[in-house]
């Protein structure tokens, strides 16, 4: 790692520390002017995010980027009006700061309660979405948090201006605008810098592909809130609705195909495949899904493709689809346990005791029942937006909004006590 990019992350995080106390202390209720005076912001400044869009597309279209890559970047004017509507609906939370989360007596007589309180500077790594600079921004200041943000090169004239954006919310509610920073520079050396940054980062939160989460696990000597891959599974039980089956399906898979929340994997149990997997299929095919079987999927549908050991742990995020038939429950859960990254997880069957099972005995961060994957997501769980999905087990697990972005300190009130 350069001196330099140290120097410039030792200078970034100064800043972002004294803004933070600032923001910490400062009341609900000018937390949410600045959310709200950002929103205000996004709307006005459309064209504007437009015109800088265009610019990361146009990069990315050269540099021969995916189309799921290219739908992660794109914004138009439903995802800018989106963006706005996520800090307004993170407007409408209540306050996560001060929150009393337990409170007792001890026979000493000193009264103690658990309250919640920011964590402190959050470094937010992403990839390609421009959405999450605001989604992460705004999160931060709800919850009290600087954030320090390092979004992808591809995406970076999109973020940089959100990111402006989301500061001068900041400065309009009279707020330090150093609470919301974005590493302005494509120098890979101050991601490295971010990561060793013990003691001035409190927590890295990494959002992107597999090899961006693992260089982070590696070399991070902050702590992380770890998002792996989305690898989630659908499993279509013994009494489940065909029709239901096929639209979840469909919508599962292909509502988005870049989101981590995206199914990747079918599984059908075998004793109503014949029945049903040759109909789910097709609906699948028809809405321009890729299928890859094993062997016993494929004589149900012979314009599947056959699976190789590979797909059953591959995140797409494209059009393609794994499928796999299981012998019952049991054999269900063994695959995901195998296969899974820890995402989500849904099960479809209208047989109550098969869903108990499922959801107890699968340890994935979410799990479901009778739903589409693509509802993995903070603002479906009515969090107002989310950083990521969180699929480790340490703090916080499964979507990370405001609530998660928290920690507790021990309040404790005495009357002249003393220990003996």
């Amino acid at each position: 790692m350069s001196k330099t990019a140290a120097q410039t992350m030792q200078a970034m995080t100064s800043r972002a520390r004294a803004a933070q106390s600032e923001l910490a202390n400062a009341s609900h209720d000018q937390r949410n002017q600045a959310l709200s005076a950002a929103a205000d912001l996004l709307r006005q400044q459309r064209a504007a995010i437009l015109q800088a869009n265009s610019r990361d597309l146009e990069a990315g279209k050269k540099a021969g980027l995916s189309d799921a890559f290219i739908d992660r970047l794109a914004l138009d004017d439903a995802r800018i009006e989106a963006m706005a509507k996520g800090l307004e609906d993170i407007i409408s939370l209540p306050d996560p700061l001060g929150r009393e989360l337990a409170r007792w007596t001890v026979p000493s007589g000193l009264d103690i309660a658990r309250v919640a309180t920011s964590l402190g500077v959050i470094g937010i790594i992403y990839e390609s979405r421009p959405n999450v600079t605001v989604d992460a921004a705004g999160l931060c200041i709800k919850s009290g948090n600087a954030a320090i943000l390092r979004g992808g090169s591809d995406s970076f004239h999109s973020s940089s201006l959100l990111a402006r954006l989301m500061a001068d919310g900041l400065a309009a509610a009279g707020l330090s605008p150093d609470s919301v920073q974005i590493v302005d520079n494509p120098d890979r050396a101050l991601v490295g810098a971010m990561l060793a940054a013990a003691g001035q980062i409190d927590v890295i939160i990494p959002r992107g592909g597999k090899s961006l989460v693992g260089r982070v696990q590696e070399e991070a000597r902050v702590p992380v809130f770890a998002h792996l891959e989305g690898i989630c599974h659908l499993y279509v039980a013994a009494g489940a609705d065909q029709q239901e089956a096929a639209k979840i399906a469909v919508n599962a898979k292909m509502r988005r195909t870049g989101i981590c929340g995206a199914a990747e994997t079918l599984l059908i149990d075998q004793s109503i495949a014949a029945e049903m997997l040759p109909g789910i299929a097709a609906e699948l095919l028809a809405a321009g899904c890729d299928l890859r079987g094993d062997a016993a999927a494929c004589q149900l549908v012979p314009q599947m493709g056959e699976a190789v050991e590979e797909d059953w742990s591959a995140e797409y995020l494209a059009p393609i689809l794994s499928v796999r038939l299981v012998s019952g429950i049991e054999q269900a859960i063994d695959h995901i346990r195998r296969y899974g990254s820890g995402h989500t997880e849904s099960i479809l069957t209208r047989d109550s005791a098969l869903i108990a099972r499922f959801l107890s005995e699968v340890d994935s961060a979410i799990v479901m029942a009778n739903a589409s994957t693509q509802f993995a997501d903070g603002g479906e769980f009515g969090m107002g937006a989310e950083i990521g999905i969180a699929t480790g087990r340490l703090h916080a697990r499964g979507p990370v909004g405001a609530e998660q972005l928290t920690s507790f300190k021990y309040v404790v009130r005495g009357n002249g006590q003393t220990r003996p």
